[in-house]
């Protein structure tokens, strides 16, 4: 989706015609030595996935808020001082809740499912937003603590919680949003990473996975009429806003070209 972007780009702006966006498998041992070598070839930006969302974030020059209250970045920039982080997930998240269900997290409250760097972003993002509350629901206490700890300065007077998973059964304040943060339903064979059924009162579900077009989870939110959606938005959206930090051309005017590009090569088009 980014090359067809900078496919666009580059018909009415020459400097674009030799950007080219490529991806590297880079064990996380290795990611210092990779960024270092990055640098030295002239790389604009590079993007990361988990589990470098976290480990870079002590190996860039300077993080920008939505970093720094995630505790993860997932974009980079090259600067004269090294690389600067961003999070431009949080940014995906709620473009893509607002595209796709029409829900502003503003005054919503909402039931994270999972603690890791993807829900890190999206706590902080939900917090910022002025969320009614957030309900945070984990497998691990020490990853549930973690998490807790990181966003503990993010708007402070909104209510959060943290529960563990096993065992929980809660009845959802009512317009409740679940959001799955977690890998939970990307491998075949997956069970849902928690049961609807076990906390009825939500209104909506939005799962970051985008691959598969439907998870156990979101089957399970369909069944019960519940408004559902997948990652593809929030996959687009953090992608053109990071483009964006890159090029300097608004995310806006990106993502229905990277839209349509993901849109094709996932075979939902």
């Amino acid at each position: 989706m980014h090359n067809a972007a900078l496919a666009e780009l580059a018909l009415t702006d020459r400097k674009f015609r030799d950007w080219r966006y490529s991806s590297f498998d880079v064990e996380p041992e290795k990611l210092s030595a990779a960024l270092d070598l990055m640098r030295a070839r002239g790389f604009r930006g590079v993007n990361l996935t988990v589990p470098h969302k976290v480990l870079a974030v002590t190996l860039v020059a300077g993080v920008d808020r939505d970093g720094s209250d995630a505790g993860a970045v997932n974009t980079l920039l090259l600067e004269e001082s090294g690389w600067r982080g961003f999070n431009t997930d949080s940014y995906g998240l709620a473009a893509g809740i607002r595209e796709d269900l029409g829900i502003e997290l503003t005054g919503t409250p909402v039931l994270l499912l999972g603690a890791g760097g993807a829900a890190r972003g999206a706590a902080a993002e939900c917090l910022r937003a002025g969320c009614a509350g957030l309900t945070i629901l984990n497998r691990s206490q020490a990853t549930l603590d973690a998490m807790l700890s990181q966003v503990a300065n993010v708007a402070p007077e909104i209510p959060r919680r943290g529960l563990l998973l096993a065992g929980t059964k809660e009845t959802l304040s009512p317009g409740t949003l679940v959001i799955n943060a977690t890998s939970a339903g990307l491998k075949p064979g997956d069970a849902a990473p928690a049961r609807l059924a076990d906390f009825p009162g939500a209104a909506a579900v939005y799962d970051m996975i985008y691959n598969p077009r439907v998870t156990p989870l979101l089957a399970e939110a369909s069944r019960q009429g519940l408004r559902n959606a997948n990652g593809l938005s929030m996959l687009v959206h953090q992608g053109a806003k990071a483009l964006e930090i890159w090029t300097g051309v608004p995310a806006a005017r990106l993502a229905p070209i990277m839209r349509a590009a993901a849109s094709n090569a996932l075979g939902y088009s």
